[in-house]
């Protein structure tokens, strides 16, 4: 079957999941209930990419096209839109945000065509124009930060909003600049920590200022927050299982093994993560 013919095929089922014969618990869902599940599955091909699984990726991409396709048919049911409605709007803008690929009527430029874009930073550039073009003709107020969406996780939205602010000149000089505002925060921090050490509300605020700068420090290197965490977090957890494993070989539980048993099992895992890596490499020299 054709690419087409399996999504028709995806809408059918999905129709048939929310209608009367079909699922109670499909019907009973509404385009809030699911806004979950769409950022679940988002997630779960991010995961699948990052860990190279390509069969994991086959499905999760399967799953949160379906989460598209559930989305639509729930507006279908309350006659707001259709999937088509959806895709055609879509396929519009690609082709309308496009003029260095695509003519007026829609052929593809000839590859030595002169509108073609000469890179991808001119690409960008010319989507960003049209796009800001498009919403003064619908009379939206342009706002640089406004369509951030508020749904993103804390620490993507902060880097996102710092990039929008550098695009219109507002940043930083230098990496060096922003090292200097994290040790502000920091010492903003701990001043409220020793001060005022009852008070929640303002060591959050000082907290918050403090993950903001490290975003934007992010931002400046060219390291994508998220993904670097999210490294951080598997690196992290990587070498506490180790942990429970190293404590267990000597019959204990990490709760009857003291601070500085840890802490010495710890440093030995860091300590060998090196070997581990010469080890691998020598076996990759090897005939």
């Amino acid at each position: 079957m054709t690419a087409g013919e399996e999504f028709e095929r995806l809408v059918g089922i999905m129709r048939t999941l929310r209608s009367l014969e079909g699922c109670p618990w499909d019907r009973e869902q509404t385009l809030q209930s699911l806004t979950h599940f769409v950022l679940e599955e988002a997630y779960e091909v991010v995961d699948a990419i990052e860990r190279g699984d390509q069969d994991a990726l086959k499905e999760e991409i399967g799953d949160h096209v379906f989460e598209g396709v559930f989305l639509a048919q729930v507006a279908a049911d309350d006659k707001l839109f259709t999937i088509a409605d959806s895709l055609r709007t879509v396929a519009n803008k690609l082709v309308r945000r496009h003029p260095h690929v695509f003519q007026d009527n829609g052929q593809v430029h000839d590859a030595a065509s002169q509108e073609r874009a000469p890179s991808a930073d001119a690409a960008l550039q010319r989507w960003n124009s049209l796009k800001a073009t498009e919403r003064g003709e619908t009379g939206q107020t342009h706002s640089t930060l406004g369509t951030v969406p508020r749904s993103l996780p804390a620490l993507l939205r902060a880097f996102k909003i710092g990039k929008r602010a550098a695009g219109v000149g507002f940043d930083w000089a230098a990496t060096s600049d922003v090292l200097a505002k994290i040790e502000e925060e920091v010492a903003e921090l701990r001043e409220t920590l020793d001060n005022e050490p009852h008070n929640a509300a303002r060591a959050e605020e000082e907290m918050g200022d403090l993950l903001f700068a490290i975003a934007n420090l992010s931002r400046k290197l060219g390291i994508e927050p998220e993904a670097a965490l999210r490294r951080a977090n598997d690196k992290f957890t990587r070498r506490f299982e180790q942990l429970e494993h190293r404590v267990a070989v000597h019959g204990k539980t990490l709760e009857d093994a003291t601070l500085d048993e840890m802490e010495v099992e710890w440093k030995n895992i860091k300590n060998d993560e090196p070997r581990r890596h010469e080890e691998h490499e020598d076996t990759k020299k090897t005939p």
